[in-house]
C-alpha cells in the first residue's frame, strides 16, 4: 500500500521537527505515511503546494510566514481558523484545500493539561500580531483569561488582531513603547521572531512581570533563548518554551488527518531528551 504523502511548509524549514514527530506518531498507531519538509518562500507558496497536491499530498502544516497565506487559499476553513485568520493545518478534500489552526489548542492543551496550569482569570499579554499570534489568541480567550493586550512592533497589526477577536471589552491592542505603562501581566506571551532574527538580548521593561507571571514563548530551542533569559531575568515563576505547543497542535493535526489522536508524552519526552537547538517554531 503506497502511504499517503504529507508535509510542512515554511520559510526556513530545514530544522523543523515536525516530520519527526509525526514519523513518530505513524509508528506509534500504526499509520504508514510519509512526512517532509518543504521549503517554499512567500511567492512559491501556491505553486508548491498545487506541485504537492498533484504528486498526491493528502495534508499538510504550515509554519511561519506562510500561515496567513494558507488562509487564503483554501477553499473552506474551520471556525477557529476563520477567527484566527491564519491557517497552520492544510487538509486535501475533494480537489480541495480545507484549512484549520490547531496552534490555539496545542498552546492551551499543552499549558493546561501537561503542566496543569490554570489560565482562568489571568491578565495576559500576547507578544506579536503574525500568523502565530493570531492562531493563539482566540484559544487564550476561550480558555478564561481575563483581558488580552496584543503589542506588535508595527501596531496596525495589533490593531486589526484585537479588532478581528471582536471582544473589544476583554481583548485590545497597545503601543509596544507603551506597555512600561500598563502594569503587569499573569501571563506574558511570546508570539514574535524577535529571537530568530539574529538579536542575542530580548528587551522588555521587567516591570510587566511578578514573581507569579508565567512566561510562554511559542519558539522553542535556540529561537526561544533571548525571550526565556528576559523572563528569568525577570523573575518569572513558570518560564514555558514552545515544544510542547508543537507536539500537541501536531496531535491534534494527525488526528484531523488520520482520524485517531495519538499520544502525546512519549513523542515530547522523546524530543525533550535530545537536542533541539537551531530549531524555529512551527
Amino acid at each position: 500500500m503506497t502511504n499517503h504523502h504529507y508535509a510542512v511548509f515554511g520559510h526556513p524549514v530545514s530544522h523543523s521537527l515536525s516530520p519527526r514527530i509525526h514519523a513518530a506518531f505513524g509508528r506509534q498507531t500504526g499509520i504508514g505515511l510519509e512526512y517532509t519538509a518543504i521549503d517554499a518562500a512567500p511567492e512559491a507558496f501556491a505553486p508548491a503546494l498545487e506541485s504537492f497536491a498533484a504528486g498526491g499530498g493528502k495534508g499538510a502544516n504550515v509554519t511561519l510566514p506562510l500561515k496567513e497565506a494558507a488562509f487564503a487559499l483554501c477553499a473552506t476553513t474551520s471556525e477557529r481558523a476563520r477567527r484566527a485568520g491564519s491557517v497552520n493545518t492544510l487538509i486535501r478534500n475533494d480537489g480541495q484545500w480545507q484549512g484549520d489552526n490547531t496552534d490555539g489548542i496545542g498552546l492551551v492543551r499543552d499549558l493546561t493539561e501537561r503542566l496543569g496550569l490554570d489560565l482562568r482569570g489571568r491578565r495576559a499579554l500576547l507578544l506579536g500580531a503574525g500568523g502565530s499570534a493570531r492562531g493563539v489568541a482566540p484559544a487564550l480567550l476561550d480558555a478564561g483569561v481575563s483581558e488580552l493586550m496584543i503589542a506588535n512592533r508595527t501596531s496596525e497589526r495589533a490593531d486589526a488582531l484585537a479588532d478581528a477577536l471582536g471582544e473589544p471589552a476583554r481583548a485590545h491592542s497597545r503601543y509596544w513603547d507603551d506597555l512600561v505603562n500598563e502594569g503587569d501581566f499573569a501571563l506574558v506571551v511570546n508570539a514574535t521572531s524577535l529571537g530568530r532574527d539574529g538579536g542575542s538580548e530580548f528587551r522588555l521593561p521587567f516591570q510587566l512581570s511578578t514573581p507569579r507571571t508565567l512566561a510562554v514563548d511559542l519558539n522553542y530551542g535556540e529561537a526561544a533563548i533571548p525571550f526565556l533569559a528576559w523572563a528569568r531575568t525577570a523573575g518569572c515563576r513558570d518560564v514555558v518554551d514552545g515544544l510542547g505547543m508543537l507536539v500537541e497542535q501536531a496531535a491534534a493535526s494527525f488526528e484531523l488527518w488520520h482520524g485517531v489522536r495519538p499520544e502525546t508524552a512519549p513523542v515530547y519526552a522523546a524530543l525533550r531528551g535530545k537536542d533541539a537547538s537551531l530549531v524555529t517554531a512551527d
